[in-house]
Order: structure tokens, then sequence, then C-alpha cells
């Protein structure tokens, strides 16, 4: 239960500190004086939004910290491991908020951030205010009203998380299979230009050596004159080099024996007649393999053009065209990769449907076991409530007596993230009147009991400590008044309830009550709050019977209530 909370800085109160008991916690006080100022604050502690305007004109900081007290086996502890804080029946949450808008948030000492502290909101306290009481005329809501009722809401979450994952993959599945079809309308070109890279058998430089052979096959003839008058002009003439050559060591070898330093240009001499000599019969050799062949010529110009177009189509060389030709050869290996992965993907899409729809099966049965005794459980308490004869049905769009039938053909049609069911509360306030969607016809008076009936069905069954009941007494007044105090302190054996309110009926059923007021101190606005004794509680119980003048014959009645 919430044990301390203590206020700094926030909105129109500088310092405020209050004990709370267990028990019905009655808080009561003149319209504007800050009742709803100590709400927003506990909604702070519970994730609430925050906001730089929230602070006190003149403070950098607003504060608020909340002391509750758990059993240790409270559901709490475990989320609390979770996260390595320390708990010992004992949760004191802090929550600061400064004038650049940033929040920080502490749980025993650690900090931890806002969606932390949202996990453990709903196990600390739950606030119950007109926000809520319009929440209930949303048929959407009414689902999880029904799922929290029988403990379905874990079985809707997986519901919600398997729903996910199959529409995931799903789309994952039309993506790929978009990818295949636009792959597979080119795969055609690709494999055309695989084969005819492929059937060209290029070679690494072959470009460069057919460009040699073309140019020697063109110029063939030229190339034999050429090669026959140096191999002439060499060796075959009369008067040929190599002829001059000889008589020159001839003549070189007298010169010797005349004077012995020329043997060295002799040797030298000697050395060029024999260099020659190598250059004339390699000359006569390659004339010999001079050729002069068309249909070489032919053969080589028609490869060198059909490389030619290659590079124009895959690249700008050899090497370019192979290097795309790999490139090609990998987009195939991927498109097989891809189509073994849409197989895969699709057999897990169709094990989720199937596991899909038949959760949805066993959570639409299961709400419509539980739909009657919801219904009984609040007809009930409406009777309690001085709205006896009151008819309640849960009206089920969906029709599970068929389910069957149901394939998973017709899942996407059938299924939502919640399930194949869509409700809503039907409800009849007047004996002898049809069933009308409580949207329609329900007063603020009615919708008032109405959620309390809610609550205390839920809160009955469910693991949440603090109650907090924020103008319940919307719509309502006299004898119906004293009836939702009763049920409030009936409620309250099994929770620590605050109400808020502003009915002397319900105030003097409360176990603590608290006066929240505000004043002028020091040219500032100040909400103050006071725990009432006994006369101080008469007094506040008459002023809420009698107004502003309050007679001896209102103080009477205050006892009496508070007596009673």
């Amino acid at each position: 239960m919430l044990v301390q909370l203590t206020i700094t800085d926030f909105a129109i109160i500088d310092y405020l500190s209050v004990s709370f008991s267990e028990g019905l916690n009655i808080l009561s006080g003149e319209t504007g004086a800050g009742k709803s100022i100590i709400i927003n604050a506990v909604n702070l502690i519970l994730a609430g939004r925050a906001s730089p305007d929230l602070i006190r004109t003149g403070a950098d900081m607003a504060v608020v910290e909340a002391l509750f007290q758990l059993p240790l086996k409270s559901p709490l502890s475990r989320s609390l491991a979770d996260m390595d804080i320390p708990f010992n029946g004992e949760v004191l949450i802090k929550r600061t908020i400064s004038k650049a808008g940033k929040s920080r948030v502490w749980v025993n000492g650690s900090m931890v951030t806002l969606q932390m502290i949202s996990k453990l909101g709903p196990n600390l306290i739950s606030i119950s205010g007109q926000n809520e009481h319009q929440l209930l005329l949303k048929p959407d809501s009414h689902l999880f009203i029904l799922d929290d009722f029988g403990g379905l809401t874990k079985e809707r979450l997986r519901l919600n998380e398997l729903y996910r994952d199959y529409y995931a993959l799903k789309e994952k599945a039309e993506i790929l299979r978009s990818q295949l079809k636009e792959e597979e309308e080119k795969r055609e070109l690709t494999q055309f230009q695989i084969k005819e890279i492929e059937e060209a058998k290029l070679v690494l430089g072959e470009d460069s050596r057919l460009e040699v052979e073309k140019s020697r096959l063109m110029h063939a003839e030229r190339l034999m004159d050429i090669v026959f008058t140096s191999y002439q002009a060499l060796y075959e003439k009369e008067d040929s080099i190599l002829s001059i050559l000889s008589l020159l060591a001839k003549d070189m070898d007298k010169g010797v024996n005349i004077d012995p330093n020329l043997h060295h240009y002799k040797k030298q001499l000697e050395s060029a007649q024999l260099q020659l000599e190598d250059l004339a019969l390699e000359l006569r050799d390659y004339y010999s393999h001079i050729k002069v062949d068309p249909q070489r010529l032919e053969e080589v110009e028609e490869r060198f053009q059909l490389i030619r177009r290659l590079k124009k189509k895959y690249g700008s060389s050899i090497e370019g065209i192979v290097s795309f030709k790999e490139e090609l050869s990998q987009k195939e290996y991927q498109l097989t990769q891809k189509k073994e992965e849409l197989k895969k993907i699709e057999a897990l899409t169709e094990e989720k449907k199937e596991g899909l729809l038949k959760m949805a099966v066993e959570l639409s049965l299961k709400r419509h076991g539980i739909a009657k005794e919801f219904e009984k459980k609040v007809e009930e308490e409406l009777h309690l409530l001085d709205m006896a004869g009151t008819k309640f049905r849960i009206k089920f769009s969906s029709n599970t007596s068929d389910v069957d039938t149901i394939s998973a053909d017709m899942l996407d049609s059938t299924i939502t993230a919640d399930g194949m069911d869509v409700l809503e509360f039907m409800i009849s306030p007047n004996v002898g009147e049809d069933l009308r969607p409580l949207a329609r016809i329900a007063s603020g008076g009615e919708l008032s009991r109405i959620m309390l009936a809610l609550k205390t069905i839920l809160a009955r069954s469910g693991l949440v400590e603090t109650l907090v009941f924020d103008e319940v007494d919307s719509g309502i007044g006299g004898a119906t008044a004293a009836i939702v105090g009763e049920k409030l302190r009936s409620l309250a054996k099994y929770h620590q309830i605050l109400g808020i309110t502003h009915l002397p009926q319900i105030a003097s059923c409360g176990d603590t009550h608290f006066l929240v007021e505000k004043r002028i101190i020091k040219g500032r606005t100040r909400t103050l709050i006071t725990s009432l004794d006994r006369e101080s509680r008469i007094n506040e119980i008459a002023r809420l019977l009698g107004g502003r003048v309050i007679s001896e014959k209102t103080l009477a009645h205050a006892r009496e209530m508070l007596s009673s």
C-alpha cells in the first residue's frame, strides 16, 4: 500500500507530505483546492507525462516521492529482481522534473528508466477517474475488461505477439516474392549474357595478341619484303655486310701482326660478325614462317570483333567482361538462395498462421465461457449499488459456435491482434426495456456506479495494492451516494483505497479523512493537506452537507452520519 507521499514544488504545492493508512482514505475539500493535483503527482510515479509547466513558479525542480509497503512475495519482487533493484518489503520511488524538461526516476536508490517504472506501476496503484469513465464509453475497451476479469490478458498479449510475428513474416514473404518476380523477369537476359560470355572462352591478354596477329597477317607481303631484303643485305648478296666484315676480319689479322693493340678491335669485329650471322639466320627463319593467309586473317578479324562487341556490352577490357560475368553468376546464386529463403518463410508463416488461428479460437472460447459469469457478477454488484433489476449482457460479434468451420484461409478477415472477438457491453437499467449499448444510454451517475462495480469485481482478483477513485461520486447523490460509500468501504477490505469526494455520504464511510485546502501565505498560494480528527471530521462532513453556513442541526446530522 501507499504509506507516504511527499510532493515538493509541484504546481501550487510548495511542500506536502502525507501518510496514508490501510482501508478507505477519504480526501475532500473545496473545488480547486488541489485534490486533483495530488492525483496528478501520483500519476508521475506511474510514469505519467512530465512537463516543466508542472514546476511551481520560482522553483528549479519539482520532486515527487512515494513509499509503498508490499508483501515480500509480491509479484513486484520478481520485476525488481530482474532490474537488479533491492527489495525488502518497501519500494521508494522518486521522480524529479527540471526546468530543462529532463525527468529522472529512482527506485530504492537505483536510477531507472520511465519504461522500467511503467512496468512496476500496474502492481502498485490503479487510478480511476473521469478518463476511465470515458474509456467505458468506448466498445474497444470492453474486450480488455473481460480479459482482465477472466485472467486472459497474458493470453491476449501472447496472441498480439504471435499476430505481429505472423504479419511480419507475411510482409517479408511478399517483399521476397516481389523481388523474385522482378529478378525472374531479368533472369532470361542474365542467363543469355552468362552463356554469351562463357561461349566466347575469353583468355586474359588475348585481345592484345590478336591485334598483333591481325597486323602481321594484314601486312604479310610487306613483312616478307622487308625481312628478305634485310636477309639478302646481311648474308646472300656478293657485297653483303657479312662478306665485307669477313674481308675486314682478314685485314685486321694482318693489322694485329703489325700492332698487337688492334687485337681488342679484332675481337669486337668478330663478335659483331657472329651476332650478324645469328641475326641473318633468325631473319631467314622468321621469313619462312610468314604466310599470306586470308582465311586466318578472317578468323582473327572475327574473333577480334567478337571481343570488341563484348567489351561494348559488358566491360572495357577482358578482365572487366570476366568480372561482369562473375557478378551475373552471383546474382543467379542469390536468386537460388532467395527461393530457398522464401520456402522457409512460407513454411514458417503457415506454421504461425495455424498457431494464430488455434490460439484465437481457444481465447474466444474462453471469453465466451467467462462472459456469463462476468454478466452475473456485474448485475450483482449493480444491485448492491441501487441499480436493482438492471440487465447486463455482453454482445459478441464473432460466432465461435462454428469455430470448426473456420479455416486458415479465413484468418486475415476474421482475426485481429486481439483475437477473433468484437464485443460490446449492453445494458438495460430499467425493467422491461430492451438491452442497448452501454455507451448510448448510460447516464453519468450510472457510469460511475458501473465503473465502481467493474473495479470491485476486478480488484478482488487483481494484484494491485492501492486503488484511487478520483470523484467516484460524479452524477450521484442521496441514498445512492451512501450505497457507493459502503461499497468503497467493503472494497477497502481487499485493497487500500484513496477516494476523492464531494459527498458527505461517501466521506463518512472513510477509515481516515484528509482535508485538502488552498491558502494564501505570504502572498503565495499553497495547497495544504491535514489528517482530520473526529471533531474536525464532523465539521468537514457538515460543510459537505450544508455548505459555508453550518448550523447545529447540520453538525448533528454529520455526527449521526459518522456514527452510523
